[in-house]
């Protein structure tokens, strides 16, 4: 699904130059669930920026994605890729605030030439993160497991390739972290590929994989041995604590 090879990315602000990658290669097998870890300014944002279509890499970088080569494409080529193959949850959610959720979910698919059927790809999504009876509610009428919850149907309206997940639970508390990856973990098993970066450990390990940047490069690459599944940590919280 993705392979990177000598991944290079140079910052230049003033007489300074920031090297936020160095020759980083790497693969993502089609339906892989990676975490990205490291320390603030270890290139593990930028990696995700240039993975996503958001950033382009230095020049003689190579990557394919989904069998693409999308390195030299560009910014209208970028933006369709990320239009056709891409889905991206925040941590900051990114909703807009007098939309209702089932407008939040249409969205994309109104910049999708040809799309079809969207109200009922729009409220289908929606029911896969369990908001169905949320579906004319507005951000502020939701809590924030809720929203991130909208972020992920946003997301996957589209039927992405792959999803990525910036710190998505940066801003929730443990139950609804939880219930987030749960959802991330169904549509795992639903075969889509995710990338996410994180910086809480147990967060990582729901995943299978954990690649840890420092310094622009990877130091390791690892897989998790003993996987958390979500549901198994919803069962054990208490009950009151449902969003």
């Amino acid at each position: 699904m993705i392979d990177v090879k000598h991944l290079n990315k140079t910052y230049v602000m003033g007489d300074t130059v920031l090297h936020a990658l160095k020759d980083v290669s790497l693969k993502v097998e089609e339906g892989e669930f990676v975490a990205i870890m490291g320390p603030s300014g270890s290139g593990k944002s930028t990696f995700m920026n240039i993975l996503g279509c958001l950033d382009k890499p230095a020049e003689g970088s190579s990557y394919l994605l989904d069998g693409k080569e999308v390195a030299d494409m560009d910014d209208d080529q970028l933006a369709e890729i990320r239009n056709r193959k891409i889905g991206f949850v925040f941590q900051t959610f990114n909703l807009i605030p007098r939309r209702t959720v089932l407008k939040q979910v249409m969205l994309p698919l109104q910049y999708t030439p040809g799309a079809k059927d969207i109200k009922e790809r729009a409220l289908k999504a929606i029911a896969h993160v369990g908001l169905e009876k949320r579906a004319d509610h507005k951000p502020n009428e939701l809590s924030g497991g809720q929203q991130q919850r909208v972020a992920i149907a946003r997301a996957i309206v589209t039927d992405p390739v792959i999803i990525f997940g910036d710190e998505p639970t940066g801003n929730l508390d443990t139950r609804m972290s939880e219930e987030i990856m749960a959802i991330f973990q169904e549509l795992h098993r639903e075969g889509k590929t995710l990338i996410m970066v994180t910086h809480e450990e147990d967060i990582a390990r729901h995943t299978q994989r954990i690649v840890r940047f420092r310094d622009g490069r990877i130091v390791s690459d690892e897989k998790v041995t003993e996987q958390i599944d979500a549901r198994d940590v919803l069962a054990t919280l208490p009950e009151e604590e449902h969003t």
